[in-house]
């Protein structure tokens, strides 16, 4: 217990680099007599850390101590470098020497096992700047100007509040305060076509949440595909939600939204799905689909 306690310290200290032994009583829920004992513990087994009297004193750590290295597991050394390696890689953060540091102190080479690209293929890097802008729009909280592609073929302008980014689903979302509507909006970062910083910035307001991904907006959808569309249908849905049948189709059960993303979700397969539930929805596709062959017949 006591062990565990003197970690507790060392690491409060190592955060707040300072405290007083008041303080660390009653975060810790023990006496001030019982502090100054681990305060000894501590500088006995080495650790420099010391006290300064009178009003403005405290305990203190000298500067530029650090954990010894024998303080880390093998496993949370690995941790801590796949962390920076896959900050270095969003190309916003330069944690490559610190890397490089901590790969020598731990004495553990950093495999690159981890490379993530934010672009889509024959993108040539826009959808990486895209990302690198909105990060750090977020972080300076700066006003973005967004062109945008939303339902329907309708593209917008606006100009947005950026508080996060999201990764759901196989997509980056961000989620932002609208200005002209004065409500919260989430993007998809794909459909954001131009974007620009601005010089103005806004004060935080409190996030409502993640998105939405609430079961009342969402219902039942069963199809069928043929074996042949296996690698799309596990590209789509999680093994969970599909069964095989003896003639190699695969039925696939899901709660999905039912707008008019699903509808042209569903029209992507071509020939290849039959929508067996809903029936408003199979209804809704074919008029799609009677719409497209009429448009496009020669």
């Amino acid at each position: 217990m006591q062990e565990s306690r003197l970690f507790k310290i060392l690491y409060h200290l190592l955060d707040k680099g300072r405290a007083t032994a008041p303080e660390l009583a009653e975060k810790f829920e023990i006496s001030v007599r019982t502090v100054y004992r681990d305060i000894d513990a501590l500088s006995g087994a080495g650790i420099p850390v010391y006290t300064e009297p009178g009003r403005n004193g405290g305990i203190y750590l000298l500067n530029d101590f650090v954990l010894d290295k024998a303080v880390l597991s093998e496993n949370e050394k690995q941790e801590i470098l796949a962390a920076l390696q896959s900050l270095h890689i969003t190309r916003e953060i330069d944690s490559s020497q610190t890397l490089q540091k901590l790969s020598a102190m731990f004495q553990l080479h950093s495999e690159n096992w981890l490379e993530v690209d934010f672009s889509r293929w024959g993108n040539l890097g826009f959808d990486s700047e895209k990302f690198n802008l909105l990060k750090s729009a977020v972080i300076r909280r700066r006003n973005i100007k967004i062109r945008y592609a939303g339902s329907y073929e309708k593209i917008s302008e606006r100009v947005v509040q950026p508080y996060k980014l999201v990764y759901k689903a196989k997509a980056w979302y961000l989620q932002a305060f609208c200005t002209e509507k004065q409500d919260w909006r989430t993007f998809k970062l794909n459909r954001i076509l131009d974007l620009e910083m601005m010089e103005e910035g806004f004060l935080r307001r409190n996030l409502p949440g993640s998105i939405d991904t609430s079961k009342e907006k969402y219902q039942p959808v069963t199809l069928r595909f043929p074996k042949e569309m296996a690698y799309r249908v596990y590209d789509e849905f999680d093994k969970s939600q599909v069964q095989r049948q003896d003639n190699g189709d695969l039925i696939a059960t899901a709660d999905m939204p039912q707008d008019a993303w699903l509808t042209g979700f569903l029209l992507s397969f071509g020939t290849q799905v039959d929508i067996l539930s809903p029936v408003h929805l199979k209804e809704a596709v074919a008029e799609q689909a009677k719409l497209i062959y009429e448009k496009n017949k020669t």
